[in-house]
């Protein structure tokens, strides 16, 4: 048997098929342990005509033409089924493999027999996820936000698939990945996760015309995405996992509709949409989801439950205005990592911090965020630390892809004088060049060092600034691996702090002061990425 099987269904997408399979056919698991199945849709370009060239010319690929089903639920039914492989990867036309996916999903899959194995995404289109901030042999959607994921650009295992019927909608269906998943997630007895390693890059196509890239209906979206809810209470029981599942449906499909910016925007369908996300939530979501939720999260939904789209209104209105204060002590190295003091937390439009009142033995949301909000002026905060939590986030330039260094921030509350508490995110940085991609070594390149943090349901992304004057950075240079590789940390011309690594922008004979040599630990050859020109390195 074959060890994995890559599913691309495929639709006109015309010269995106060679920009793909140039990634999906140097696959480094070697091509005698994978097959490549193509299920073209029923194209009226010259799709048909082009895979059928790539499958005569190598004979790990294989063809199958059907008519036109609408949508791309069908062509990965059917290429699953026609897979030979022991695993199942699903790809789209538009999008990449990193050149070492199979083979590291693979392994890491059939080590620990795991059902779906994730791989780390990034590119063009794929914002920043802490899904993948470390690589995880077993976990379940108990034990890790695995439900933070659900596009099914993953591999699984295919008796798997089979066993449990996890199969796509077939014909015109929106979140019809989503579906998927929800199935999929709620049966699965071991789940591995590869974050080490990009292994999926979703890349944003020069014309615009990506699959996912369509328009909503609202009565048709908002109806499929009951279907996903209903998914998941009928494979799940109702308790803590069912709860945690159903959270990330409300807070994110659910609350969006009725938070900044799209509630303050002068969209024609805010109203409708509003009804419908209403009738779904009263419809179908067991009180304890809405409980479960930080406070200002919360606070939402209870408007939206109460029929109050004015109200919250209001609410997004102001917490528009709430913006992120981060402030960086001097970076230092020790014991081989970049450290500096790292302080978090949200401010208010005229600079006052965002606070909790103490009043008769309760703690408030800040007065200023539900001054005239009925029924919610006293609105009590709950656990304020429910869902908080900080952590830094390296971006490296021109290449896409996010990592998490391991920080050890906390959240507390500290008195902010006159009954009042203030949530803050402190600790430390530290970002080891040899482990902070994913437990491995940060490759060349230019990473703009930022932090994100949530406290009482609102989320900020800040990037860590400081001043070349009060905190100069000369002599920070240092040289670490075998064979040495140059890190130099320095300030951009916002202020921000970006580490260079291998010399790729700053050059060591431009940096004053002294350098020192650290941890001499071999680094790994460098991982090889898809080529063309998403990979451009942005300089400065």
């Amino acid at each position: 048997m074959l060890k994995v099987s890559v599913v691309v269904p495929v639709y006109n997408a015309g010269p995106y098929i060679e920009k793909c399979a140039e990634t999906l056919l140097r696959q480094s698991i070697g091509p005698d342990a994978y097959e490549v199945v193509y299920v073209d849709d029923g194209s009226t370009d010259d799709s048909a005509e082009r895979l059928d060239r790539l499958a005569e010319r190598h004979p790990h690929v294989r063809v199958h033409h059907q008519e036109n089903s609408g949508w791309p639920g069908k062509p990965r039914n059917v290429g699953a089924r026609m897979s030979r492989g022991e695993y199942v990867q699903f790809v789209d036309q538009d999008d990449e493999l990193g050149l070492e996916a199979l083979e590291r999903l693979y392994a890491l899959g059939k080590r620990n027999g795991s059902d779906i194995v994730l791989g780390k995404t990034a590119g063009t289109m794929a914002g920043p996820s802490n899904v993948f901030a470390r690589t995880i042999d077993r976990c379940t959607v108990e034990t890790h936000t695995l439900f933070e994921s659900l596009t099914p650009h993953k591999m699984f295992r295919r008796e798997f698939l089979l066993e449990n019927e996890i199969r796509f909608p077939e014909g015109r269906c929106r979140l019809e990945d989503q579906l998927f998943m929800a199935h999929a997630y709620s049966v699965a007895k071991c789940v591995s996760v590869v974050g080490d390693y990009p292994c999926y890059y979703w890349m944003r196509r020069e014309d615009g015309k990506n699959t996912s890239s369509r328009g909503l209906v609202v009565d048709e979206y908002f109806g499929y995405l009951r279907k996903v809810v209903q998914t998941v209470k009928a494979h799940t029981r109702p308790g803590p996992v069912q709860d945690k599942m159903l959270r990330r449906t409300y807070r994110v499909e659910i609350l969006r509709q009725v938070s900044e910016p799209y509630v303050l925007s002068s969209h024609r369908q805010i109203e409708e949409r509003y009804e419908a996300v209403r009738k779904l939530v009263l419809e179908e979501f067991p009180p304890s989801v809405l409980a479960g939720l930080p406070a200002v999260a919360r606070l939402r939904g209870y408007l939206l439950e109460q029929g109050r789209l004015d109200a919250l209104c209001l609410l997004a209105g102001r917490t528009k205005q709430m913006a992120p204060r981060a402030e960086l002590g001097r970076p230092r190295w020790h014991e081989g990592a970049l450290t500096a003091p790292v302080r978090l937390h949200l401010v208010h439009a005229d600079g006052k911090p965002l606070t909790l009142v103490e009043r008769r033995g309760r703690l408030l949301l800040d007065p200023v965020l539900t001054e005239g909000l009925p029924g919610a002026e006293e609105w009590e905060a709950g656990d304020p630390l429910n869902a908080a939590y900080g952590e830094i986030r390296l971006s490296h330039r021109g290449q896409h892809i996010g990592w998490y260094p391991e920080s050890d921030f906390a959240v507390r509350l500290e008195d902010a004088g006159r009954g009042r508490k203030k949530p803050v995110v402190s600790g430390t940085m530290r970002i080891d060049p040899l482990t902070a991609a994913g437990g491995g070594p940060l490759e060349r390149g230019v990473h703009d060092v930022s932090a994100f943090f949530q406290v009482l349901g609102l989320g900020r992304s800040a990037a860590l600034r400081g001043d070349w004057k009060s905190q100069p950075l000369a002599g920070q240079a240092v040289q670490v691996g075998t064979p040495t590789r140059t890190v130099i940390p320095y300030w951009t011309a916002s202020r921000q702090l970006a580490i260079d690594i291998g010399e790729f922008y700053h050059r060591l004979s431009d940096v004053p002061g002294r350098v020192t040599l650290r941890q001499r630990i071999r680094i790994p050859a460098p991982v090889r990425r898809p080529l063309g020109k998403a990979w451009r390195y942005v300089r400065g």
